[in-house]
């Protein structure tokens, strides 16, 4: 027997572990302390009463012979869902097939499984910083990666240069750990660049439903052509909590192929040979997601939020902290202050104001500086932390 050697290759430990394990030694050392996590991306209001609610009813379903459901009729989705999922589309403008929307159990789960379908020899083009699954999961496989800095310079949004060859390519908008997000103009031109070098983009959506800006895309596929070269990602986590339900899905155009391969048919038998499918139950409560009543009670959960971003941007306002995101993101990512490493920043901080952040580096070698700070958290705790971390750095 032989392991995949390629294990060896990433971190011993998944970052958001690692700060896990630092903070409850730290917790322990100091049983007294009052802890404030802004770090891991994790939203704390409840369900939406229509989720909730849809969930009941899905639930009696299933305690009853005459509405009792089995195994999924589809791997790829319940049509009640994938319909919903099309309206919502629709709604902003972008036209996609039913045939072509998958249901997952997460954006996270299906970044990692979509590469199933590519051969090891492909070469990755991800960004750095990063959401550190898209590395790991390619250095499991083996793949050489590629990546392009994601700076200051260009605002954290990396364009593509056409000196540069890769045949996947990462790109998340609104962008984990920055913050930034693509306007569609600026798709347009990595559309272009894919379709040139017959690329695939894995286009990681999951936090479009904080864009508000005017011409800040949602979708991919309000970039015309993007349906021939883009695979779109999204989650229910961030738009309606569902992280600890688990619900997700992925749209794979028909238009997308490869030597007259369809990739839709290699994700679907792929889904059909790997996965059972979403239980009946969860379908359910993301439909709800998308209901009139359901669309009004999500965007005042995505409000709260969006005001916890404004709290902690006004403090860092106030002592001089440069940072960007917060708008289209629930993500603050800020420059250390007084040249502090990431990590120094992160031990710091959690020592003098008992809040904690995640390390710029552990997203990758540019990231090494920055500080990523989550808006997901609870709205006194983060009003809390804002004014604990505004103290602590005038004193520096």
């Amino acid at each position: 027997m032989q392991l995949n050697k390629h294990f060896s290759e990433i971190s011993e430990s998944y970052l958001f572990s690692t700060i896990g394990h630092k903070v409850a030694a730290y917790q322990a050392a100091n049983p007294d302390a009052d802890i404030i996590r802004l770090g891991i991306g994790d939203v704390t209001l409840p369900l939406a009463k229509s989720v909730i609610e849809a969930l009941h009813r899905a639930v009696e379903e299933m305690g009853h012979k005459e509405t009792f459901r089995g195994y999924i009729p589809s791997e790829q989705g319940y049509d009640f869902l994938r319909e919903a999922i099309q309206g919502y589309y629709a709604g902003h403008g972008v036209a996609v097939g039913t045939d072509e929307i998958f249901i997952s159990d997460g954006a996270k789960s299906d970044l990692g499984n979509f590469l199933d379908l590519f051969d090891v020899n492909n070469t990755v083009l991800v960004p750095n910083p990063v959401y550190p699954v898209y590395v790991d999961d390619n250095v499991m496989a083996g793949r050489k990666i590629l990546y392009m800095p994601a700076t200051a310079e260009n605002a954290f949004l990396p364009m593509p240069d056409d000196a540069v060859h890769a045949d996947i390519v990462y790109l998340c908008s609104p962008n984990n750990p920055t913050g930034a997000t693509y306007t569609v103009a600026q798709l347009e031109k990595w559309v272009a660049w894919a379709k040139k070098n017959q690329a695939v983009i894995l286009f990681d959506a999951a936090y479009e439903c904080f864009v508000t800006e005017p011409g800040c895309a949602r979708s991919i596929y309000e970039v015309p052509g993007a349906k021939e070269c883009a695979v779109e990602v999204c989650s229910f986590s961030k738009i309606a909590g569902f992280t600890g339900t688990r619900c997700g899905y992925t749209v794979v155009p028909q238009a997308l192929a490869q030597d007259g391969t369809q990739l839709n048919k290699l994700w679907m038998r792929r889904q059909t040979t790997k996965f059972n499918g979403v239980p009946y139950i969860v379908q359910r409560g993301a439909e709800a997601v998308f209901t009139t009543e359901g669309m009004r009670e999500i965007q005042q959960n995505l409000d709260y939020y969006r005001n916890n971003a404004a709290v902690i941007a006004a403090a860092l306002d106030e002592v001089g902290v440069w940072y960007c995101g917060g708008k289209n993101s629930p993500y603050i990512w800020l420059r250390c202050p007084a040249g502090m490493k990431s990590w120094d920043f992160f031990d710091w901080l959690l020592e003098t104001a008992h809040v904690v952040g995640t390390p710029g580096e552990g997203f990758g070698s540019c990231g090494e500086g920055y500080f990523r700070l989550t808006a997901f958290g609870d709205a006194e705790k983060t009003k809390e932390a804002a004014r604990r971390l505004k103290e602590a750095i005038k004193t520096l």
